[in-house]
């Protein structure tokens, strides 16, 4: 059947916001992985062991009992009071003077949810370089401006160098202690100077927490902790390997959190309800053999390349940042070791510097040892 229409291009339906990012160049290796055969897989940024069997159990009854249904917006009450009262334990009672929480799928649709209520074209958003693949291209969906500040050789921020970089339209700044790609983990004094400095400034400090729990070398420190305006962004999905689970959830200041409700029911409506249940046994969950098992991954890898490679200070998450030996372009170092069979993240994904590439040690310690043995051969040039 003929309507006497020309076909449209579908490219012309396409958001200019969309053109300016491409695809998760993780995204591209994970893909690539499906195609090799019994590749050392050195790049997945997800935990290598199972949910807590109480967690599955507790989910399972749920599904049982037929808590299937939507949950309301904010999430159940018992997770979200169980979540605060962990919060209580750890930051300043003026903290809790104004702040709510909500449930969110993931810590994806936490920041998902923030940047849509606070950011207006123009706006501009200070982060670090290396950064996490998601923030810019989130901040670009708003027709705000993501401004890195570069925190190389060190990938901890110089608080003056960042001062010098807010304007007028400065409106956010999202901190990542322990780092995603970097592992780092900053010290109080940087925590504590980036946050009385949005304090100062009226900016909004969202903290983006969801590797405080694998801090190796000292004892996880929010920025919270320095300013009570702060919106902190954790979950479950690495914590407790539930990934595919989608529970993460936010607490910060009444108003804007009420705002992000609001947006939420009209966007995911709420967290997946019986993932919800297993996040509420999930709290009571020890999980210090699992972080105990990672320091270990990470002082074996560390060692093992410290004498061939320049990789830093990763005091927490489970990612190591690697500069690639010999001055060698990092893409181009990620492409040779694909060729080798091992699996790892060029650093352009994450920064302006095409110098490095990402290790995640979230793996058995064979696939370590496969891959420490290639890395020792490429550094041989």
């Amino acid at each position: 059947m003929s309507y006497g229409k020309k076909h449209r291009d579908p490219q012309e339906w396409i958001a200019e916001a969309m053109g300016q990012f491409e695809s998760s160049g993780i995204r591209k290796v994970f893909d690539l992985a499906r195609k090799l055969k019994d590749p050392v897989n050195l790049s997945i940024g997800q935990p290598d062991f199972p949910v807590p069997e109480v967690v599955r159990k507790a989910a399972i009854g749920a599904i049982d009992r037929g808590q299937n249904s939507y949950t309301v917006t904010q999430g159940l009450p018992e997770l979200r009071e169980g979540i605060l009262a962990r919060a209580r334990a750890s930051l300043p009672a003026e903290c809790f003077t104004d702040r709510s929480i909500l449930m969110t799928s993931g810590t994806t649709g936490a920041l998902v949810l923030a940047l849509n209520c606070v950011l207006n074209p123009g706006d501009e958003v200070l982060g670090f370089d290396p950064w996490f693949v998601m923030y810019p291209n989130l901040v670009a969906l708003d027709g705000a401006r993501f401004i890195a500040v570069d925190t190389a050789p060190s990938f901890v921020p110089d608080p003056e160098r960042v001062r010098a970089l807010i304007t007028p339209r400065t409106k956010v700044m999202i901190i990542n202690s322990p780092a995603n790609p970097t592992g780092a983990m900053w010290p109080e004094e940087v925590l504590r100077a980036l946050a009385e400095l949005c304090l100062e400034k009226g900016i909004l400090l969202i903290s983006d927490e969801i590797y405080s729990m694998f801090s190796y070398d000292g004892p996880f420190i929010s920025p919270a902790r320095f300013n009570p305006q702060t919106l902190v962004i954790d979950g479950f999905s690495k914590s407790h390997a539930m990934t595919g689970w989608r529970v993460g959830y936010a607490h910060g200041p009444t108003r804007l959190i009420e705002e992000m409700i609001k947006l939420q029911q009209f966007t995911f409506v709420c967290a997946p309800s019986m993932a919800q249940h297993g996040a509420i046994a999930a709290l009571d969950v020890d999980m210090s053999a699992e972080v105990a098992s990672y320091k270990e991954r990470r002082d074996f890898i560390r060692g093992e390349l410290a004498r061939d490679y320049d990789i830093g200070q990763p005091g927490g998450a489970f990612y190591l940042y690697v500069r690639a030996p010999h001055g060698r372009n990092g893409t181009e170092f990620v492409a040779e070791a694909i060729n080798r069979n091992l699996l790892i993240i060029p650093g352009k994904v994450f920064s302006h510097h095409d110098t490095h590439f990402r290790i995640s040690y979230a793996a058995t310690m064979r696939t370590l040892e496969r891959g420490v043995e290639i890395l020792k051969d490429m550094a041989k040039g």
